[in-house]
């Protein structure tokens, strides 16, 4: 009598990484179109990095020379003036690509981007980034428009720093952030992390002092209820901000 035996498999600690940054990048936003193999392409190109809470991942003016998708964390975009005044341009989360500007126009970083949380990153150098898309060409697509929405976004931003006043900015942001990472609540949409005041100044380019006594007032009003370190945005608040949006 013979017997025979399977011969067990391993992965390795390097195959287990790519397939994590594989799922990652089918899973974005950005790249979910992509056929299976140029998802593949661009597994095998990158590399992870981890970054701990606070630290910079980019600086302002530095060289760019990657690209960074974020498999886990939340990243925050922003720039600094001369003064030390901190403007927040976005808040970043799983799914979500920066640094890609810099890799095509060979200029230097247009921002700081700093982890708010511990945060896991799939880089992709620009050799490589060029080299996949001479390949799979959908890829440069999929950036154009990725690009063309922050474009949009960056508009809106201007246009409401030179049309509405602050209150009106807060409730815009408030309500967008509720669209954004909110859940379902019996009062509204609760967002579990609510930014502190100063968060919300730098956001809108108003000073905390000034964002205090609005958000006070919405407060006070109903239109917002802070509860602990969440906050809910009332049906009543998302009605009036789209009535003034229509």
């Amino acid at each position: 009598m013979s017997f025979s035996f399977a011969r067990p498999t391993f992965t390795t600690a390097a195959e287990e990484e790519k397939a994590r940054i594989g799922a990652s990048i089918a899973q974005a936003s950005l790249f979910n179109t992509l056929t299976p193999e140029a998802v593949d392409d661009l597994a095998r190109r990158s590399s992870i990095k981890r970054v701990a809470a606070r630290n910079t991942i980019v600086s302002q003016d530095e060289p760019g020379e990657s690209m960074f998708l974020i498999i886990s964390g939340r990243v925050k975009v922003g720039i600094f003036g001369e003064n030390g005044r901190e403007v927040t341009l976005s808040v970043l989360r799983q799914g979500q690509c920066f640094g890609e500007m810099s890799l095509f126009d060979g200029k230097s970083r247009s921002a700081n981007c700093i982890a708010t949380d511990p945060t896991t990153l799939a880089v992709l150098h620009r050799q490589d980034l060029l080299q996949h898309i001479a390949r799979y060409p959908a890829t440069a697509l999929n950036l154009l428009g990725d690009m063309a929405g922050r474009l949009r976004r960056a508009d809106e931003s201007i246009a409401q720093l030179a049309l509405c006043d602050v209150n009106e900015r807060l409730i815009h942001r408030l309500v967008h952030l509720a669209e954004e990472e909110g859940t379902e609540a019996d009062e509204g949409i609760l967002v579990r992390r609510r930014p502190t005041q100063q968060e919300l100044a730098n956001m809108i380019g108003s000073c905390r002092e000034t964002i205090s006594r609005a958000f006070n007032q919405l407060a006070r009003d109903g239109l917002i209820i802070v509860q602990g370190r969440s906050l809910i945005v009332t049906d009543a608040l998302m009605a009036q901000a789209g009535k003034a949006a229509a």
